[in-house]
């Protein structure tokens, strides 16, 4: 959940510090703190409450002395509130050492009484000061700062990364990662470490990750990696395939809108190399092999939020396509009801950061249970991946906003392209059937674009309109109930409302009862050119819900006539095959989102509450 950067290097470790914060500030933002080692090797501290902004204000007004080493931190608040005094970094040993930390530390209750038992004193309610205690304790008997992480990391259970520094040892920062994440960046005489490789991409793109249970001890010109028992650990580089700018709003009023208006960027980007004369070939699967794939009786993907929707909607193409039965399951619920998987079992992991701690237990569990294990992840050097068997990146470029919107399409498109090879391997579909389907997606960038270019004005009029709305309802049927669940989700996410989607079939189920005259409804209307559409079967839910006072606002294919009498507005979207139309639809509404809470005068880039990254379980 928490920003985290690592400097050494020359006399610039402000600078880096606070680049690397605003680029992970989307990570968490309750509070937000540095430490740095002067020229004389003197710990300065500054720490506070609130956004990163506060902090750099408080810096500019009352500086303190750059220097060669520092970290710093950015809070999403678990153990203790968002204060000055729960802002990180912790100190630890008489002030003379500097923690941070992301995760939990799930027995610090135990250990903060053992410390208090031998008379420590704390100043802070985190479970994070009890780390920086122990490392103190622990340097004060080894006069060695990576054995004393590795003494306590030992002690510690749950998911977290630490950053330690101390003035007995300026140029050195050193940290350990277990179920949290923490990478590497290379540079020349200076050397970095992130939570994610946005902390330090605008002073290098090479980068090392590092893996589970492992310590990294980094200097000006040395980095070293090592298991929690000090066993040397092989590492293995990778470039960043994004420079610095792309992090960067780019004149965008914000950064939700710079990466709606990439939605077409991102299907084409994750479309890229992997169609060859209008077959899908996925070397990136090669790791399991077609033989086993063919095999393959039953695939589970697992998701959270935003990737679980995707999920639906991968779901329905690969059951069509490759004639495999699908499930489609939370992450969190899915280790805890002793699924049924085997080695014939393909799962299925989706996450944009690829550090979703729910998700990446559950393809632990897979792993454990002999399943292959296939992650779609956003981010290199991501832990998911690197747990899996196989991984397809989606490249969709980084994404800030805490509310996801180009990475869902990227998701579908990756979870499309695995549906189509696997329709080849198993040979579902015909050479010229894959093919035609290739092209219904290679038209998809273009017709998001489309949308953005003809509905912006008009989503956004209507959104400053229903600036005073309290609930909105989101109906739509087969590959359209995805859609309505995470245009729901958009709305809680970002307006702070109550949003609710449902399968348009379950309306009259019990739904129907929160139907009340101007009770706004968003319906994703079916194609009526598919013989086999549902079309029909949705306009007579807006029919009925109409006739019960609803305000209806459907989002419908255009030249679609039939349903103009009963909607009060419609947004038109291009046409497209069945299973192409949620790229189309779901656009709308993210813009809608965004756009109704820019009008409720909402921070639509860091919702509150909400963490990029979901990095505990």
């Amino acid at each position: 959940m928490c920003g985290i950067v690592g400097y050494v290097g020359d006399s610039k470790s402000l600078e880096v510090l606070l680049g690397g914060l605003k680029r992970l500030e989307y990570r968490g933002y309750d509070s937000a703190g540095v430490a740095v080692l002067d020229a004389d090797g003197h710990m300065a501290t500054r720490k506070r409450a609130g956004k990163l902004q506060v902090l750099v204000d408080d810096l500019t007004d009352r500086p303190i002395a750059n220097g060669a080493t520092g970290i710093g931190h950015t809070r999403w608040a678990t153990h203790g509130g968002p204060t000055d005094r729960n802002a990180h970094p912790h100190l630890g040993d008489d002030g003379k050492l500097a923690l941070i930390h992301n995760g939990i530390i799930e027995n610090f209750s135990e250990l903060k009484q053992e410390l208090l038992d031998s008379g420590a004193t704390f100043t802070s309610e985190t479970d994070t000061e009890v780390a920086a205690l122990l490392v103190g304790r622990e340097y004060d008997e080894t006069h060695d700062l990576t054995e004393s992480l590795r003494r306590v990391v030992a002690r510690l259970k749950g998911a977290f990364t630490l950053l330690v520094m101390h003035e007995d040892q300026p140029g050195v920062v050193v940290g350990a990662r277990r179920n949290s994440p923490l990478v590497i960046g290379l540079g020349d005489g200076e050397n970095f470490l992130g939570s994610d490789v946005a902390a330090f991409v605008e002073f290098t793109r090479r980068a090392v990750a590092i893996g589970q249970d492992q310590i990294v001890t980094i200097r000006t010109d040395s980095v070293v990696v090592t298991d929690f028992d000090g066993n040397p650990v092989e590492t293995e580089e990778f470039e960043i395939a994004w420079d610095a700018s792309a992090s960067d709003k780019g004149g965008w009023s914000s950064f939700m809108a710079k990466e709606i208006s990439e939605e077409p960027e991102a299907v084409a980007n994750t479309l890229l190399g992997r169609v060859h004369d209008g077959i899908v070939t996925l070397k990136e699967l090669e790791p399991i092999g077609d033989d086993v794939l063919a095999g393959i009786d039953r695939i589970v993907l697992i998701a959270c939020g935003t990737a679980a929707y995707a999920g639906m909607l991968g779901k329905y193409a690969i059951e069509q396509w490759s004639r495999i039965p699908v499930d489609v399951e939370l992450s969190h619920e899915f280790r805890y009801r002793n699924p049924i998987i085997n080695e014939r079992t393909l799962v299925i992991s989706i996450s944009q950061s690829g550090e979703t701690m729910d998700t990446l237990m559950a393809v632990k569990y897979a792993m454990e249970h002999n399943a292959r294990v296939l992650s779609v992840c956003n981010t290199q050097g991501a832990t998911i991946p690197r747990e899996s068997h196989a991984v397809v990146y989606t490249h969709a470029g980084p994404e800030v906003a805490v509310a996801s919107t180009k990475a869902f399409v990227a998701q579908v498109t990756a979870l499309y392209l695995i549906g189509l090879h696997l329709a080849r391997v198993r040979e579902t579909l015909t050479d010229a059937e894959i093919r035609a389907n290739v092209a219904e997606l290679q038209a998809v960038p273009d017709k998001i674009a489309e949308v953005l270019r003809v509905s912006q004005a008009e989503i956004g009029q209507l959104a400053h309109w229903m600036t005073d709305t309290q609930s909105v309802l989101f109906l739509g049927r087969n590959v359209g109930y995805p859609v309505a669940l995470e245009g729901a989700l958009k709305l809680k996410e970002l307006a702070y409302i109550h949003a609710e989607g449902f399968a348009a079939g379950e309306l009259k189920h019990g739904p129907i009862a929160l139907i009340e005259p101007g009770q706004v409804v968003i319906v994703v209307v079916p194609s009526p050119r598919d013989p086999d559409s549902l079309h029909p079967k949705v306009v007579s839910n807006i029919q009925e819900i109409r006739a019960r006072g609803a305000r209806v606002i459907a989002i419908a294919e255009k030249g679609d006539a039939s349903v103009l009498p009963f909607a009060d507005e419609v947004i038109p979207i291009p046409l497209a095959g069945h299973l192409f139309e949620p790229f189309l639809a779901v656009v709308p509404l993210h813009i809608f989102g965004m756009e109704l809470a820019s009008a409720k005068g909402l921070d639509v880039d860091q919702p509150r509450n909400l963490a990029k990254s979901v990095t505990v379980e």
